[in-house]
């Protein structure tokens, strides 16, 4: 699978223009992404990625590392860096952090916060709408009792009238 998504990395760069992104699957049977940014200079990043890993999270990655990259290497020094020579410290943190989108990506955690406070705020709806509707049985409770009292004082007068002592 590594060679094939390796493949499909090398292809999807060579084939992105100049200051573009992309997002590419990398084959129907590896579920696999491939997010490329090339930025205007020729700098380029790539990210493999699942599908369901955010497209917008993973080039936000992309543009963090390359920014990294660049403060850690200048464009001067590209020339004699391989591929696999440049060590970056901050590349393994920066992975760790993006592991979980939803915690690194501040809009994905405000949607997430969003989403959790209106699941709170319907259930709170439902439950006082439950309460409204059993406030509702009490007060119409309350007014049969009060019109059986009624019916109970107007009996008890008309007993009272006819029965007299003489």
């Amino acid at each position: 699978v590594q060679p094939l998504l390796v493949f499909s990395a090398r292809t999807v760069t060579e084939r992105t223009a100049l200051g573009t992104r992309q997002s590419v699957e990398a084959d129907e049977n590896t579920n696999a992404m491939v997010h490329v940014y090339v930025r205007p200079d020729g700098l380029a990043s790539v990210i493999v990625a699942d599908s369901e890993y955010p497209q917008r999270v993973a080039h936000t990655l992309l543009t963090k590392v390359m920014d990294d990259f660049t403060n850690s290497y200048p464009p001067s020094s590209w020339a004699n860096i391989g591929e696999q020579t440049a060590k970056m410290a901050s590349l393994s943190e920066s992975i760790k952090k993006y592991q979980n989108p939803h915690e690194a990506d501040p809009l994905m955690r405000l949607q997430k916060d969003l989403d959790d406070t209106t699941d709170i705020l319907k259930s709170t709806l439902v439950n006082v709408l439950e309460r409204g509707e059993k406030i509702d049985d009490l007060v119409a409770r309350s007014s049969d009792l009060s019109f059986e009292a009624k019916a109970f004082y107007k009996t008890a007068r008309k007993t009272n009238r006819c029965c007299t002592l003489f």
